[in-house]
């Protein structure tokens, strides 16, 4: 199962094969922000708190599009006999 945190690899689109961590899910929608990757160039107006220009920032991806990688160093389940 996808979650925030988790470790996956881009499968299509403009970042194929590329590998990153989510950092933001939106489940209603099935689409999901990996850092890194989708970058897209946002124009933002100039506030008294905050300075303008143009930013870079990650979109949503859909979840289709994303595979998870597991770690089998980290979740192997050993066998436990019965106590």
């Amino acid at each position: 199962m996808i979650k925030k945190g988790s470790k996956v690899k881009v499968i299509t689109g403009k970042d194929k094969n590329k590998e990153g961590e989510i950092i933001e899910i939106n489940r209603s929608n099935n689409r999901a922000k990996v850092k890194g990757i989708n970058m897209v160039k946002k124009h933002v107006k100039t506030t008294k708190e905050k300075k303008g220009g143009i930013v870079s920032k990650e979109n949503f991806l859909n979840i289709s599009n994303l595979v998870l990688i597991v770690d089998n160093k980290k979740n192997i389940k050993k066998k436990e006999g019965k106590k």
